[in-house]
């Protein structure tokens, strides 16, 4: 099993790279938390083929897998670029394997047109129906359901890039239990409040709606649509903690106390390995999930809560540790630490959470200990 990223692969990140260069995106984060409009970066996306990515080439996109798509997320997790990607790609993952939907998936895929996944939650062994995050509250809640007009009931809360879309394609369950792909037209979403202002997000209230059953959708393909979300959430979370990473050891060499750069006192030495420990195992399980995405679709759910477990715990501590390693100024609103500590806190939460990440990965684990035993 190889795991070495392709020339092509190579040359996608580094153009992901240059391309997320030409803005400055950091101080606009900064600006956003103030007020200021975040720079829109769509046109830069369309550019460079990404509302595409996951779309077979017969319907115009570039055809590529989940593991190109984590490498242009991490690339943008980085330096916090807000593109409308993380609702946008897991829809036309979706779209692409629905009948009769080559014109506007054709559109999805130049950018022409923009979606949004609303996504519900899988089943497990702890909750045995699809479930959604809540507007308020811990407790999750039922996924909306769908009749068989398309007649669509309920709310989905903090959907990402859910304001401004086009499109959504929302996860309903139908009334034999069974979850189904609704397509739903011209519904406005009110962008709500965040803590992390490069991230967009709407609760998307569907009382009333209607919307057209996508035919050729099955259970499986939603399943990896939700989880290809947490996949590439947790690329985002990754590039983030490799950016945190390096501007802490940069100013550990530079910044002297009793005459020695902090850097070589072991406190932060420990602190600093330790991130880049973290983000050694998440990388290795990005490549876990790029392979399962492709190779190994029942692995998939495996993979990727596995990645977005191991992301999120790297860039929460990566946060914490680039404050801590910048002292006094770390803290300060003109730094740009705290706009990567409050990335890992939204981060982490989103989509059911780490939380829901590590849940998942125990209930697969002991359920192939069952079997095996």
């Amino acid at each position: 099993m190889n795991f070495t990223l392709s020339e092509e692969q190579e040359f996608l990140r580094e153009a992901a790279q240059d391309a997320l260069s030409r803005v400055k995106t950091i101080e606009a984060a900064r600006e956003a938390l103030e007020g200021g409009e975040l720079p829109n970066l769509w046109l830069t996306a369309c550019e460079a083929g990404w509302p595409g990515l996951v779309v077979s080439e017969e319907h115009g996109g570039a055809g590529l897998g989940p593991i190109e798509a984590m490498l242009v997320f991490e690339q943008m997790g980085r330096v916090l670029a807000s593109v409308a990607l993380l609702g946008h790609v897991p829809a036309t993952f979706v779209l692409d394997a629905a009948s009769g939907q080559d014109e506007l998936i054709g559109r999805l895929a130049s950018g022409e047109t923009r979606a949004a996944f609303v996504p519900a939650r899988p089943p497990d062994d702890q909750v045995s129906s699809w479930t959604v995050d809540p507007v308020f509250g811990s407790s999750r809640a039922a996924a909306p359901t769908v009749s068989s007009s398309g007649a669509l009931s309920g709310t989905v809360g903090w959907v990402p890039d859910a304001p401004g879309a086009d499109v959504l394609v929302v996860v309903a369950v139908a009334e034999d239990g069974s979850p189904r792909a609704v397509l739903v037209e011209g519904l406005a979403v009110e962008e709500t409040w965040r803590y992390d202002a490069t991230r967009s997000l709407g609760h998307v209230v569907l009382d009333g709606v209607q919307g057209t059953l996508l035919e050729g959708v099955d259970e499986q393909k939603l399943t990896n649509a939700f989880f290809l979300e947490w996949a590439l959430l947790a690329a985002e979370s990754l590039g983030a903690t490799d950016r945190a990473l390096e501007v802490a050891l940069a100013y550990s060499k530079e910044r002297f106390t009793f005459g020695r750069p902090i850097g070589s006192y072991q406190a932060v030495k420990h602190m600093l390995v330790e991130i880049l420990r973290l983000a050694g195992n998440a990388r290795s399980l990005m490549y876990y999930a790029g392979w399962a995405g492709n190779d190994s679709p029942e692995e998939f759910p495996l993979a990727a809560a596995a990645f977005r477990l191991a992301a999120g715990k790297a860039l929460d501590d990566a946060g914490r540790t680039q404050i801590s390693v910048h002292g006094g100024i770390g803290a300060t609103w003109e730094h740009d630490a705290p706009l990567y500590f409050r990335r890992a806190q939204l981060s982490r939460r989103l989509l059911g959470g780490t939380s829901d990440a590590a849940d998942r990965v125990a209930s697969v684990l002991f359920e192939q200990a069952r079997a095996a035993a």
